[in-house]
């Protein structure tokens, strides 16, 4: 077994790339960045800048690349987007019609890629000050669901915001705002707690994207804004293609996640 924790996010990448893992990255290559993806053709690419502008709580941008390259030269000028994400999800008019491995047959010349900050981020640093990350206790994905609120809208792209969940300790509650609101580059602090059917979550046990996870006595579900709201708002828009990555599965940057905290 491979302690991916402490391996390099270019060893990472490499074992991703030969397809040695097609599993969720939470936990992976500790004190790095990790990052959504979204990849649009060149006519959309401005109006998803926007959206992404306009909504910086699920959609804060990392990274740009350029038009027709798959190298995201600002996080990791050595990786390619094309193949180092363990899964990706192809949209087609708002459907998935495909999960795949890497996406090299997909890849045309006027994509491109926006890489989006995610709060498997900041786990480490909740780790490290003794607050439990539930998924990766239980070595599964992170729930995560669509909720009510609206993401402003910007040009063709509306839609709902998506959140993840995390079950903190009553105790620790306050000591998580703290930590992750240190990272406003990925999701920064809770946008709910305790009470998720204030922001339309009617079950908390069948999330809409990733796995259920124990929530157990004495403890708050915590959510955070995600990285996954632009599949739903794929769903909503039905652009002709659209390509992200597969919830959990995720971009590791050379970026060392204390680089987007502030103090």
């Amino acid at each position: 077994m491979k302690d991916t924790a402490n391996m390099s996010p270019a060893e990472i990448r490499a074992i991703i790339r030969n397809n040695e893992w097609i599993k969720p990255t939470s936990g992976m290559a500790k004190g790095f960045t990790q990052a959504n993806l979204a990849i649009l053709k060149k006519d959309l690419a401005f109006e998803f800048l926007l959206f992404c502008q306009r909504n910086p709580k699920p959609c804060p941008i990392l990274d740009v690349t350029e038009p027709g390259s798959p190298i995201p030269r600002l996080i990791a000028p050595g990786a390619d987007i094309r193949t180092d994400i363990p899964k990706y999800r192809i949209y087609r008019s708002g459907e998935l019609t495909e999960e795949v491995t890497d996406i090299m047959k997909y890849w045309e010349d006027d994509m491109v890629a926006f890489l989006i900050g995610c709060s498997f981020t900041f786990e480490h640093p909740l780790m490290n000050n003794g607050i439990p990350v539930r998924h990766i206790e239980e070595n599964c994905n992170v729930a995560m669901y669509k909720t009510n609120i609206p993401c402003v809208k910007a040009g063709r792209f509306e839609g709902p915001m998506v959140v993840s969940m995390r079950p903190i300790p009553e105790k620790d509650v306050v000591r998580a705002v703290q930590i992750t609101s240190r990272f406003p580059a990925v999701h920064g602090a809770p946008i709910q707690i305790g009470n998720p059917g204030r922001i339309g979550i009617k079950d908390i046990n069948k999330p809409d994207f990733g796995d259920r996870v124990t929530i157990r006595e004495g403890e708050v579900p915590v959510f955070w804004a995600c990285g996954a709201t632009p599949q739903a708002i794929a769903m909503e828009v039905k652009p002709e293609l659209m390509i992200t990555h597969a919830p959990g599965h995720m971009f590791i940057a050379d970026v060392l996640d204390e680089q987007y905290s502030v103090f």
